[in-house]
């Protein structure tokens, strides 16, 4: 498929910014890494769609919308290593689902490792969830994450299967991380492929977050646990991504599993791309999300 011009824009800017150079430390440099947090918005724009802020547990949330009264419910989970986030595509995104769906959006800015680990992590996601169905019809409810935004939604997901807790209606998963042990040997062949992410950086900082617990644990490495009796799942993945092949064994895992799937594979994406700005293929793979959200 031939891409757009913006996509290698996208690419150059990518580089420019020394992106895999930063992903390529052991250890990974923490503070450089979160240069790029926006935790408080200061753009107008992002302020008109604020309804409210609110902590749950230690997570701040920024409750975004256009009716403050909306029954839909989005939780958003956002990536960035378990070690910084949210960033400013992040909440460009939202706003852009906020325009145009009848939902109201969670941003969920949850503890970070090294301060905190997978376990006081994990803790607060279900915090958050438990509060949504406080307020939330569970069918009312959608929770999307991209990167470990993603393996925080799907162990969470395991999690609530576990307890028999009502699920949510929908998930929608961008690039998630499925396996923190970064074990697949295929993961070396799409390195090089690879504009954003090396495994030395992204093993790096799932070792600052796993603490005490072995890196295959469900917690963490969602991929060993059970994909039995998951809600609706949209599974976003890209091909030049080292996030790639334990995506696709996930998929196979939740196909296997009778998962209400529908999986859209970007054919020579980087990770997390419908959320990067200007490139025209991520515009069109954010209209497929917004789609998907407005779909009961």
């Amino acid at each position: 498929m031939k891409q757009s011009i913006t996509y290698y824009l996208t690419l150059l800017v990518i580089r420019l910014k020394g992106i895999k150079k930063n992903f390529s430390q052991d250890p990974i440099d923490v503070s450089k890494i979160r240069k790029e947090d926006v935790h408080h918005p200061s753009d107008r724009f992002i302020k008109k769609y604020l309804l409210q802020t609110f902590k749950i547990s230690d997570s701040n949330i920024s409750e975004i919308g256009v009716d403050k009264n909306a029954e839909n419910l989005l939780i958003f989970i956002h990536g960035g290593a378990f070690i910084s986030g949210p960033a400013q595509h992040h909440w460009d995104t939202i706003i852009e689902i906020a325009k145009r769906t009848n939902y109201k959006i969670w941003m969920c800015d949850y503890p970070k490792a090294p301060e905190n680990q997978i376990d006081k992590i994990s803790e607060n996601i279900d915090a958050i969830y438990s509060s949504a169905l406080e307020k939330h019809q569970a069918d009312r409810i959608t929770i999307i994450g991209d990167s470990v935004g993603g393996t925080l939604v799907t162990a969470l997901t395991q999690r609530l299967l576990i307890k028999k807790v009502a699920l949510p209606n929908k998930l929608i998963l961008v690039s998630p991380v499925m396996d923190a042990s970064m074990f697949n040997p295929d993961i070396e062949h799409y390195e090089q492929k690879d504009p954003m992410l090396s495994k030395t950086g992204v093993l790096s900082a799932k070792k600052m977050c796993a603490g005490n617990i072995d890196l295959k644990d469900p917690m963490i490495s969602p991929l060993y646990g059970s994909f039995e009796g998951f809600p609706k799942t949209l599974l976003i993945l890209a091909q030049n991504d080292i996030m790639y092949p334990d995506g696709k064994l996930a998929q196979l895992k939740m196909e296997k599993s009778h998962v209400n799937l529908k999986v859209f594979d970007g054919e020579n994406m980087p990770h997390i791309w419908p959320f990067l700005p200007v490139m025209k293929e991520a515009k069109t793979a954010l209209d497929k999300i917004i789609n998907e959200i407005k779909v009961n």
